[in-house]
């Protein structure tokens, strides 16, 4: 049950043509960062084109691509090497910005992009669930984020309000 494996599937898609880019975020992008957690699935946000003469988007394509190389789907998900995979869309501005900036990352020989971690920062904080805030303090205490980097993210994405709430519920005078 190697990543590895999937990632080659993934980067084969790609070079079918049947996705443009791709990255990896969640709990596995975070992994590229911190020390890993239990996850049950990889998220891989894409950048999902519309059909011509449609408005929708449709992962369609990658279902059929993958069905057809012997992959199962099992419920959301589409099983590649025993992972669970979740081909996701951008959800906002900010996940589009995180998947047009995603960074190179090797995993075993196999070439992959991952969400920064400042980025991986900036959609937790707006998703706020308590294992997102978690993850940010995993996040401060690894000491991996740029300051500066994370800062404008926030700003420009809406979220310094929610940042200094987030410092002052869970670091308190220690920010």
């Amino acid at each position: 049950m190697q990543i590895k494996n999937v990632l080659a599937e993934i980067n084969r898609m790609q070079d079918d043509g049947v996705i443009t880019s791709y990255a990896i975020g969640g709990a596995v992008g975070a992994t590229f960062y911190l020390e890993p957690a239990a996850t049950l699935d990889i998220d891989i946000f894409v950048g999902f084109e519309t059909r011509p003469g449609s408005l929708l988007i449709s992962p369609q394509p990658i279902y059929d691509y993958l069905t057809g190389r012997g992959h199962a789907v099992r419920g959301e998900y589409i099983e590649i090497s025993s992972w669970p995979v979740q081909f996701l869309p951008p959800t906002g501005p900010l996940a589009e910005e995180a998947l047009a900036e995603a960074r190179p990352a090797d995993v075993d020989g196999e070439p992959t992009r991952v969400f920064s971690a400042e980025h991986l920062v900036a959609i937790a904080l707006e998703t706020g669930r308590g294992k997102d805030m978690a993850r940010i303090l995993q996040f401060l205490d690894a000491g991996v984020l740029d300051a500066d980097k994370l800062q404008s993210i926030l700003t420009r994405h809406g979220l310094a309000a929610r940042w200094a709430s987030f410092e002052k519920k869970f670091l308190g005078d220690a920010s």
